[in-house]
């Protein structure tokens, strides 16, 4: 069903367009445009906050931190289930919200939000089952009494291209663990963290718990948050470059952080895989999010006794694909976040060429209005283009093939980053093998997508530390206090 002019215009109006400080929205002197990328046009403007501003927003945080933390677990856990009712709810105004500023498709934008919504429900739950211990100490005359307690004041700094799920994923432990925040989204993509922030306060969080700032100035506003010595916690997902600096300032005060950064994923294809399955699988890793996606299949190794029929059955499918503006009824490839994506992806794939790669379908990018490039398959790729070592954030796949299973765990672990690997096999030794021997912080086996809620999400090398998501999440918002008492 066609989205019609009336319904975009009712949800953009719908969606607060100043900065949230201590429960307020605060317009400010300049403002952000947003711009859609399936069109080039401007869709809104948001506040553009100052560095005072973004203090404003610390002293906010500071400010209700206390109570927040003092909030029974219980109270806070509904807030969130309140929250993701909402979204359930709303799911399709958010999801056209995300494809109006994002530009991926309805489809993808509406399993966002399933997805998103989720980190809600599971820390809604966790919020009731943050724990202590007790017990006697070797020596007898001494008990040991632990407890967890949130760990203070976060900011949370969110990427473009997952803008309602890392809010949802980095809030929702902040939220459970008694934590209070500050979060700004990217620049490019602003009106779905401000919509999701005005449901958390319609899902009651009281003011002051979660402060929005939008800036287009993001070092100049972050780095004196960051050396603000009330602030306790930084939660980043990101690039490494962004994320090296980030730690780097942090480390003035020794902060707690989290930091999801750049991957490079191996898609492994081994000789005795279900080919059909691989392929499925690749469609999964390399198109979700129109390969924008810190997870998404980089690096696509494929055993060459197969890598013919791999590379064929592939092409055909991405080749299929219907590009568009993500809002039309069909389309499942959108455009680019912007114009500097679409020109990063075609000076990788040029590179590869010149290096000797074969375009399979694609390779050029689109004329017209809008930031599009086409599914794109490489073959013939050596390790020597720039597309086995950068990160491509596109939808291009480039086969490297190997001849042993040494050579492809090889090439798999060539590079600095660890974030995420997937191999396609049907021998259960192998495959527990070579989960064994990749280096990165998750693994798909014979699956193209491993998020999930309930797992925990992050990597090793330069692809970051700490994970979020799962049992583990909430913990990065929390810190074990010893209590000793002689008896």
């Amino acid at each position: 069903m066609a989205v019609t002019d009336e319904t975009v215009s009712r949800v953009l109006n719908a969606v607060p367009q100043g900065l949230l400080i201590g429960g307020k929205w605060i317009g400010t002197e300049h403002t952000i445009d947003v711009e859609n990328p399936a069109t080039g046009q401007t869709i809104a403007q948001v506040a553009d906050a100052t560095p005072e501003q973004g203090i404003e927003a610390l002293d906010a945080a500071v400010a209700a931190a206390d109570d927040w933390a003092a909030t029974d677990p219980r109270a806070r856990g509904e807030v969130l289930r309140k929250a993701f009712e909402l979204l359930t709810e709303r799911a399709e105004d958010i999801a056209l919200l995300m494809t109006l500023e994002m530009g991926k498709p309805l489809a993808e934008a509406r399993g966002e939000v399933t997805y998103g919504a989720e980190f809600f429900r599971w820390f809604s739950e966790e919020a009731v089952r943050i724990a202590g211990r007790y017990s006697v100490a070797p020596s007898g005359g001494t008990r040991l009494l632990t407890m967890k307690q949130p760990v203070g004041p976060v900011y949370a700094i969110t990427p473009w291209n997952f803008p309602l799920a890392m809010g949802t994923r980095k809030l929702g432990p902040a939220i459970a663990a008694g934590c209070t925040a500050i979060i700004k989204p990217a620049a490019q993509t602003p009106l779905t963290t401000l919509a999701l922030a005005a449901v958390l306060i319609e899902a009651g969080l009281p003011d002051g718990v979660v402060n929005v700032i939008t800036t287009s100035h993001s070092g100049a506003v972050s780095e004196p948050i960051i050396r603000d010595p009330r602030l306790r916690k930084l939660t980043f997902t990101g690039s490494t470059p962004v994320g090296r600096r980030l730690i780097e300032q942090s480390a003035q005060n020794v902060l707690k952080t989290s930091m999801e950064l750049g991957g490079n994923a191996p898609f492994l294809v081994f000789a005795d895989a279900d080919l059909d399955k691989a392929v499925e699988g690749a469609m999964l890793a390399k198109m979700r999010n129109i390969g924008e996606a810190c997870t998404a299949a980089n690096r696509l190794l494929v055993h060459s006794s197969v890598a013919q029929e791999f590379a064929g059955k592939l092409a055909e499918r991405m080749g299929a694909m219907t590009i568009g503006p993500g809002i039309e009824d069909g389309v499942q490839v959108g455009p680019l976040v912007d114009a500097a994506a679409v020109d990063k992806v075609t000076e990788l794939v040029t590179d590869a060429v010149d290096r000797g790669a074969t375009v399979l379908t694609g390779g050029t990018a689109i004329d017209g209005p809008g930031h599009f490039y086409p599914p794109t398959v490489l073959t013939g790729v050596g390790t020597d283009a720039r597309v086995f070592t950068e990160e491509i954030f596109g939808p291009v796949a480039p086969i490297i093939t190997f001849d042993t299973d040494d050579e492809g765990i090889a090439k798999a672990n060539d590079t600095e980053y660890g974030l995420v690997a997937y191999a396609f096999t049907e021998n259960l030794t192998r495959a527990l093998t070579v989960a064994e021997r990749l280096q990165t912080g998750m693994v798909g086996i014979n699956q193209g997508i491993v998020s999930n809620p309930a797992a925990p999400f992050g990597g090793v090398k330069s692809s970051g530390l700490g994970r979020e998501g799962g049992a583990e999440g909430i913990e990065e918002y929390l810190e074990t206090k010893y209590v000793g008492i002689k008896l």
